[in-house]
């Protein structure tokens, strides 16, 4: 046909996070059906530097862009490919398609459907056969019966007709659970010994087995797409066939994902038993509980995140989750491996970027609009030091909904700044010392209080809401995060959406913030975090703002973790002071009348947190709520940890299915929705001026 001919010419080709896109040479070979690229268009007479097969191929125009499309080969190996516009891309994508339907079709009518056949590696040949070595997991294979089938007689394939769909589906879903089946007689395998569960071989065949089934189902889609279009006529405008998400869940795919069948309940440890007994977190009094400071005592806990552990036993289970992630597929629903987990709750890693409660005070101690919001920008630097517990990188649990944080700091009023200088010292970061603070036979009336709590407002999306307060200083901060997590590859990507707000009531100001994003990097070596991204602070009332940027590490060259940053009035646009450093170890502040200060984040002193004892703690407090799998990790007991941490998981998606059965809407506790944000139900703004009113009343 006259759409059959060659095609040729430079497209954008995706290699690989280091290089990004590069122009090919690209040659659309149509009577062997292959798409060939080359370097430049002067190899052309030159062996191709890659090839695909298009019999069997899936062309598919790309949501990012008018210019990006995908040829996904039935090999399992993928183009990531851009044209110059949009008109060029729809060129090469109508071609590509026309050639793959083409070579597909005539594969269909030269190849009869198979003959029933059994088929394992342990058939190809015996095992004294000439240059035959096989491991033992080759074997295995047979084991598990892995085999083709054929259709049932009379359901013939070759001219699918749309009545046909369901019969399509049922036979699917058979063949789902057969690999589901196989998937977790694997699993049953020991984790020692000579054929084990995480033998290389098994894990193949696990990420081949999921492969297969996430293409039939993609392939299904297909279908139904098209048997739409040919009841309507034509697909409508706009409309793409895309690579969907993976449909089995990642969770049942390797052996600490929180999946595997565990024994009867007469056989599950109490705690578990425990877990999965609590009621349902709306049929609890959900009235806001005032937790008061002088039950909580100081935290003796201090885990660190320093050893690589079970991450580097595992290693084979990071290869296999990371050969199921496409890129930038969101992890949100992604069930993570046990031994990645870091031994508290999200909500409680919140709790740790107050760790400068001195710091968060002083900011109203600041005389002048512009003092107050340089003490912001200071106070806001040095919180993210703490909040990171060790340098390996390592998640924290994801809340359960309902899941509730409490603490406090108390902090002496000596140790507050009230002059200009702060508490950070003007010396080079060799000469700072670390404060002390001893609050024992301390009064009252000799220390403040900050109070904390946090709370899990919402499971999909999942968005923490967060709130700390001073009332002897009449300020507060409230705040709502919404995390989004993305696959980058080499390294995990979380995206903090959401907004803080902190409130200085003594002087009427209120300061709106961002949080910046984090990357787990090098996550096959040694993991570890960076921040990255600009975020902003601004106070209407006054009228000054500062814009900060943490800055990602170059591939070449580059220091780690820097960040850069400015605080000016927006009315004269006057930068008034300028901070550069690692927000990690040593930051440099330079104002306007040109003094210098520096903070030095590894020796600047840190408050303990406050809280209650456990037995004290309710049944959906963090440390309480998570407490069996802190437990099992820290005695490094992985697989008991994945069960606490499965039981957890799966009572919060039974009860949000009850749910959705029966219409329930969730119930918050401490926080309500205002907006596109959420609000704590008894803000400090409201208290203070519901007590002036009431006091304007009596007199």
């Amino acid at each position: 046909s006259d759409h059959m001919e060659n095609i040729y010419g430079y497209l954008m080709k995706y290699t690989n996070l280091v290089t990004g896109w590069q122009y090919r040479f690209f040659v659309l070979n149509n009577d062997a059906g292959l798409l060939e690229y080359f370097v430049n268009e002067q190899s052309r007479h030159l062996k191709p530097r890659g090839t695909l097969q298009l019999a069997g191929a899936v062309i598919s125009p790309s949501d990012e862009d008018s210019h990006t499309f995908t040829v996904n080969a039935a090999s399992g190996e993928q183009y990531k490919l851009r044209a110059t516009d949009a008109k060029e891309r729809q060129h090469w994508v109508s071609r590509l398609q026309i050639c793959t339907q083409h070579h597909t079709e005539a594969i269909g009518k030269n190849n009869p459907p198979l003959k029933s056949r059994s088929f394992s590696l342990a058939s190809q040949g015996s095992a004294n056969s000439p240059g035959v070595q096989r491991r033992p997991s080759q074997n295995a294979i047979s084991f598990f019966g892995v085999g083709h089938h054929r259709l049932p007689t009379g359901k013939r394939v070759p001219i699918m007709q749309p009545d046909h769909l369901v019969d399509v589906r049922e036979m699917m879903s058979q063949a789902e659970g057969q690999q589901r089946d196989l998937i977790r007689s694997i699993e049953c395998l020991p984790v020692s010994g000579h054929l084990t569960s995480l033998d290389q071989d098994l894990l193949m065949l696990k990420a081949t087995s999921m492969a297969t089934m996430n293409c039939l189902n993609d392939c299904f889609h297909i279908l139904q797409l098209q048997h739409a279009s040919q009841q309507k006529g034509s697909l409508p405008a706009g409309t793409t066939i895309s690579w969907l998400e993976p449909k089995i869940s990642l969770a049942n795919h390797f052996k600490n994902g929180a999946a595997q069948n565990f024994p009867a309940e007469i056989n599950k440890p109490a705690s578990v038993r425990e877990e999965q007994s609590i009621a349902e977190p709306c049929q609890l009094t959900r009235e806001p509980e005032e937790i008061s400071p002088d039950e909580e005592l100081e935290d003796i806990c201090d885990d660190k995140e320093d050893d690589l552990g079970a991450v580097e036993e595992q290693r084979s289970v990071i290869l296999h989750l990371l050969s199921q992630l496409k890129l930038g597929m969101d992890l949100t629903r992604v069930v993570l491996p046990t031994f990645i987990l870091e031994k508290r709750s999200l909500l409680e890693m919140y709790a740790d970027f107050m760790s400068h409660p001195d710091l968060f005070i002083a900011i109203t101690n600041g005389t002048t609009p512009e003092e107050r919001m340089i003490r912001f920008v200071e106070y806001y630097l040095t919180s993210f030091h703490e909040g990171r517990k060790g340098a390996i990188a390592k998640k924290p649990y994801n809340p359960i909904i309902g899941e509730t944080f409490h603490c406090s700091w108390r902090t002496l009023k000596s140790d507050i700044a009230t002059d200009a200088g702060g508490n950070f010292s003007a010396h080079p970061p060799s000469e700072q010392v670390t404060l002390s603070k001893d609050l024992e036979g301390q009064t009252e009336l000799d220390y403040y209080t900050v109070k904390f709590v946090a709370e899990q407002v919402s499971h999909h999306p999942p968005v923490s809401g967060f709130y700390a307060e001073c009332v002897e200083r009449n300020m507060c901060v409230n705040a709502h995060v919404w995390t989004k997590s993305k696959f980058l590859g080499m390294s995990i990507g979380v995206t903090m959406v959401g907004e803080g707000l902190l409130s200085l009531l003594e002087h009427g100001e209120e300061y709106t913030f961002s949080l910046p994003c984090a990357y787990a990097r090098s996550i096959l070596t040694v993991p570890w975090v960076e921040l990255g991204g600009k975020v902003n602070i601004n106070c209407a009332k006054t009228g000054y703002s500062a814009s900060i940027n943490f800055h990602t590490k170059p591939f070449y060259g580059g220091k780690l973790h820097r960040v850069t940053g400015e605080v000016k009035q927006n009315t004269t646009n006057t930068v008034v002071c300028r901070v550069q450093g690692e927000w990690n170890s040593v930051l440099e502040f330079t104002y306007s009348n040109g003094e210098t200060k520096y903070v030095d984040l590894t020796k600047l002193s840190v408050t303990r947190k406050r809280v209650r004892p456990l037995e004290k703690q309710g049944p959906f407090e963090s440390r309480r709520l998570w407490q069996h799998v802190t437990e099992s990790l820290r005695d490094g007991d992985i697989d008991k940890a994945t069960e606490h941490k499965r039981a957890l998981e799966e009572r919060q998606r039974n009860e949000e299915r009850l749910r959705a059965e029966t219409e329930t809407p969730w119930c918050t506790k401490y926080f309500l929705k205002e907006g596109d944000g959420w609000v704590y139900h008894k803000p400090l703004w409201k208290t203070v001026s519901a007590a002036q009113t009431q006091q304007t009343d009596t007199n």
